[in-house]
This record gives structure tokens, sequence and C-alpha cells, in this order.
């Protein structure tokens, strides 16, 4: 049973930075794609950004402020966030393409103006 577990959200003003982890509890990051996904109240879960063999994806919206990473040693991915707004608050959600798929337990993370 594979474990994705997400840390680093919290709250922070607009304009500042956050770095997310998403720690699995296999070798699963370093063959596999693996992305981080948010949910904002009353809306659609997005994919925000996705890193595999191919390359990196990101979302226009955060183009140019985030970046996401993995460091297939310790089995974490990271999403490093800078310049912070409002309507980046949601739940942040890790997940791994692994085999039928693997989600984490969602991390809050809440920008105010």
């Amino acid at each position: 049973q594979v474990q994705l577990v997400e840390s680093g959200g919290g709250l922070v003003q607009a304009g500042g930075s956050l770095r997310l982890s998403c720690a699995a509890s296999g070798s699963i990051f370093s063959i596999n794609a693996v992305g981080w996904y948010r949910q904002a109240p009353g809306k659609q879960r997005e994919l925000v950004a996705r890193i595999s063999s191919g390359g990196t994806y990101y979302v226009d919206s955060v183009k140019g402020r985030f970046t996401i990473s993995r460091d297939n040693a310790k089995n974490t991915v990271y999403l490093q966030m800078n310049s912070l707004k409002p309507e980046d608050t949601a739940v942040y959600y890790c997940k791994s393409w692994s085999g039928p798929g693997y989600w984490g337990q969602g991390t809050q993370v809440t920008v105010s103006s």
C-alpha cells in the first residue's frame, strides 16, 4: 500500500512563499509522473503542476510563480510557491500516477490579502 503524506501548508500573506512537500512510502516517484492538485471551496479540483520524465506542466495561473521538483532519493516531491495570491487559497493534494493512482490527504494553503 503506497501512502503519500503532504506537509508545508499554512497561512501566509499575499506575496509570500510556501514550500509543500509530499513524501511517498515507496519508490514510486522516480519512474512515474507525480503532481499537485488544488481544490478551493465550491470549485472543482484542478491540476496545478506535474512532473514526469517528459518534463513539467503548470497551469497558466501559476506559471512563473510555482516550481515543482522531486528528490528521488528521498521519495519526495516539492511544490515551491512564490508570490502567492489570495486566489491560491485551497487544499493542495499530491498525486502519483503510479499503478492505480494514489492521493495524499491534502494540506491547506491560505493566502491573506
